[in-house]
């Protein structure tokens, strides 16, 4: 018979396996192992220890356990429409699933005059003064994302004056108290050559990059954040999150 510990952590691993916990994702905690399964927390530290040990989760000092990236080529996968997704941040995602990741900012400077894009054939308006950052995000010394953010200075004084390594959607509602109504994101995809004028990746080869468009909208429908980056198609898959809207009968 096999030890409690071994049959928890296989557990675990098979929702790894079947994309129930995808990489970057928190595994439940030993407080959680401890309610579920009525164990004492050395059998709970075990089995997170085995998960951790059999490669597929590593644990971060003082923030938990996290999956850990292992999908063919090492692909990162992001969610669309997941709320917890886009709160963690990018940074914070990269170091939970196991990368190194690191900033060149390419320009961070303040428009007076404000901000417009058409998002889903809908126009997202940000009043002046604006925070513009561009910047490069790399893992494992690799670029892998181009980001251009556009955030409401009027919502948030002194943004500017942060790192831009923070979770800018969790700074949002814990440093800001904005209240987070909606975000309206729209995907589509171009072939990058490499040199041409939106080529901030040293490309080698005509690579096909996502190109994610992103509005943050506040409660009373103020525009936080407008947002344009590039991904690069070998590196990333995108999933999407689907929240059915039930109605009464």
């Amino acid at each position: 018979m096999k030890p409690k510990f071994v049959s928890i952590s296989e557990e675990i691993i098979d929702r790894i396996k079947t994309g129930e916990l995808q990489p970057g994702d928190k595994v439940p905690s030993e407080n959680d192992l401890i309610k579920t399964y009525r164990i004492s927390n050395t059998t709970a530290r075990k089995s997170l220890l085995e998960i951790e040990n059999q490669g597929w989760a590593r644990r971060i000092k003082g923030k938990g356990t996290f999956v850990l990236n292992r999908t063919v080529g090492h692909h990162l996968i992001r969610t669309l429409g997941s709320i917890n997704a886009t709160r963690r941040g990018f940074h914070e995602s990269l170091i939970a699933e196991g990368f190194e990741p690191h900033n060149v900012v390419l320009e961070k400077t303040v428009l007076d005059d404000g901000i417009s894009s058409e998002i889903g054939g809908k126009h997202f308006i940000i009043g002046g003064p604006v925070l513009k950052v561009h910047q490069l995000r790399y893992a494992d010394n690799e670029i892998i994302k181009d980001e251009i953010r556009y955030i409401s200075l009027s919502l948030c004084p002194k943004i500017n004056r942060m790192p831009t390594e923070i979770s800018y959607f969790k700074t949002y509602e814990t440093t800001y108290h904005l209240r987070i109504d909606e975000v309206k994101q729209t995907l589509s995809t171009e072939i990058v050559q490499p040199g041409s004028e939106i080529d901030n990746f040293e490309l080698s080869a005509a690579t096909a990059m996502f190109i994610l468009d992103s509005a943050v909208i506040c409660k009373d429908g103020q525009v936080v954040e407008i947002e344009r980056s590039f991904y690069r198609g070998d590196k990333y898959k995108f999933a999407i999150s689907a929240n059915p809207d039930y109605h009464d009968a």
